[in-house]
């Protein structure tokens, strides 16, 4: 017997090895020119867009360090500076 951690599936109602459940759950997130994004990434804005609730507006060409990914494959979590919070959308950014 193997000494490696099992988790029940609801999907299918069958246990499965915990290591094919987590890669299973890897999300690839894609540019807008499609490159593959991942943690620590800087991209570049392709289009201007305004903040809502910022009352500010990021013009094309800005740089966004450091991204973060969400699991979500269409969204990416980033700081600038003067705005908290800033979620951007995936096919508004070009990997730099």
């Amino acid at each position: 017997m193997s000494d490696e951690d099992y988790v029940y599936d609801e999907a299918s109602g069958e246990w499965v090895p915990a290591s094919q459940v987590a890669a299973a759950e890897v999300v690839e997130v894609r540019d807008a020119v499609g490159n593959l994004l991942a943690d620590g990434d800087q991209v570049t804005l392709i289009k201007d867009l305004t903040v809502k609730g910022a009352g500010q507006t990021l013009k094309r060409g800005t740089l966004i360090k450091s991204i973060r990914l969400t699991g979500d494959a269409q969204e990416i979590d980033c700081k600038y500076e003067g705005i908290k919070g800033l979620v951007l959308r995936a096919e508004f950014v070009r990997k730099r």
